[in-house]
């Protein structure tokens, strides 16, 4: 069976015939094919695909059996203007294409790891300084920390300053989940559009206050893990985490004293310090992105900007806004963050380890009755500066990842030079 189509039908647009002298609006005369040459002509002329067999834009198939010209008919435009020749052009083209997005990725990776991995032992010291009532050294600059470090790493090894991060992970994953099943499931928006109005700002807020309302009893034992002392601890499975905060909530699992608070009187501290952390990362990184693209866009249009700094231009943006956001969220919310921590940490039966000479333990006995008693005792007790206490460990943690960030530029620049 002859397949049907149009006389001058080749491949994917017509050729010859009665459009193109009379255009679309004329009648296509009728054609009767005489012989069997100009059947066999479309039959068997294979379709133009611009793209395949090596042709250049608008050139045609040869019928089958037709020896191919040695030469095409008209100038032909170089794809790649400046290269030296077609193939070689499109090779280097793509890959250069490869190793951007490759580097771009490495980039992306070599900040989550500095974020999730490699700050995690600056999260531990932190966490226990905030939750160390005792402590007389408040630890308020980096090198005080790291002389600390230096202490538990010597005494307990390097698991001290590693515990806990499976944990911080579970706690990512369920924050993650949580969000994605709240949103589906209800009218609440998980992004906010360009074009937003109060209403779904307060619709999109309220579904970052039930995901933090869900995360909760797992970030109460994630922050267990994170402080107690690796000279007491079992050595607990990955889950473990999962296992007791789903005690916490049927209260069930490790016994607790009876000055434990109560999940719902955590509530508002913790939902509160997650949505001021998100509203104001939020904004320092819109506003630090529309910084950079203004002063991006400035140079462009100033002096003619190199291929592999336009290939920067196009990542480090955003991961230096995300940089600033977290950076600033975490320094104005840090006295904050110590107060909730000490909220969820009461009554927990929690050893830690002695931030002030780097071995002993000690226990935590704290009797706040909520978080304005907290905010009141550390003032009195303690001092505005007790807000603040291992606030050096944020130093160190932020100065790394800037130092990654960096090293990372720098590797990318010369990655890119080299290909170009």
């Amino acid at each position: 069976m002859h397949p049907r189509r149009p006389e001058g039908f080749d491949g994917l647009g017509y050729r010859g015939g009665a459009r193109d002298e009379q255009g679309f609006g004329g009648a296509f005369p009728a054609r009767s094919f005489s012989s069997a040459s100009d059947l066999g002509h479309w039959v068997t002329t294979p379709p133009d695909i611009p793209g395949s067999r090596n042709l250049h834009w608008g050139e045609k198939s040869p019928p089958y059996g037709a020896p191919a010209p040695s030469t095409p008919e008209g100038p032909v435009e170089e794809p790649f203007p400046g290269g030296g020749g077609g193939g070689s052009g499109s090779v280097s083209g793509q890959s250069s294409e490869q190793l951007s997005r490759f580097a771009g990725f490495g980039i992306g990776l070599a900040s989550l790891f500095t974020e999730n991995v490699l700050a995690h032992p600056c999260i531990v010291l932190r966490r226990q300084c905030q939750v160390n009532y005792h402590a007389r050294h408040y630890h308020l600059t980096p090198f005080t920390v790291i002389n600390i470090m230096y202490s538990f790493n010597k005494t307990q090894g390097p698991r001290a300053l590693w515990k806990g991060m499976g944990s911080t992970f579970i706690v990512q994953g369920v924050t993650l989940g949580a969000e994605g099943l709240i949103s589906e499931f209800t009218p609440l928006p998980r992004e906010v559009s360009h074009k937003w109005n109060p209403k779904q700002i307060g619709e999109h807020l309220l579904l970052k206050s039930l995901t933090y309302m869900v995360a909760m009893p797992f970030y109460s034992a994630s922050l267990i893990e994170t402080v107690q002392s690796e000279i007491i601890r079992d050595n607990t499975g990955i889950l473990e985490c999962i296992k007791e905060g789903i005690g916490r909530v049927i209260g069930m699992g490790v016994p607790h004293s009876k000055r434990l608070l109560p999940l719902f009187s955590l509530i508002f501290p913790t939902v509160l310090h997650g949505v001021l952390h998100y509203i104001i990362s939020s904004i320092i990184q819109k506003f630090i992105l529309l910084i950079l693209k203004r002063k991006t866009y400035n140079s462009h249009v100033a002096e003619s900007t190199s291929p592999v700094q336009s290939m920067l231009d196009a990542y480090f943006p955003e991961l230096i806004a995300n940089f600033a956001a977290s950076l600033c969220s975490d320094v104005i919310l840090y006295p904050l963050e110590t107060v909730l921590h000490r909220l969820h940490i009461q009554g927990t039966r929690t050893i830690i380890d002695n931030t002030d000479l780097g071995y002993e333990v000690l226990p935590i006995n704290t009797q706040y009755e909520g978080m304005r008693d907290c905010i009141n005792t550390i003032k009195q007790e303690e001092g505005m500066l007790g807000f603040y206490k291992g606030f050096g460990a944020v130093i160190i943690q932020y100065t790394l990842h800037a130092a990654v960030l960096q090293i990372t530029k720098i590797i990318y620049s010369t990655l890119l030079q080299n290909s170009v």
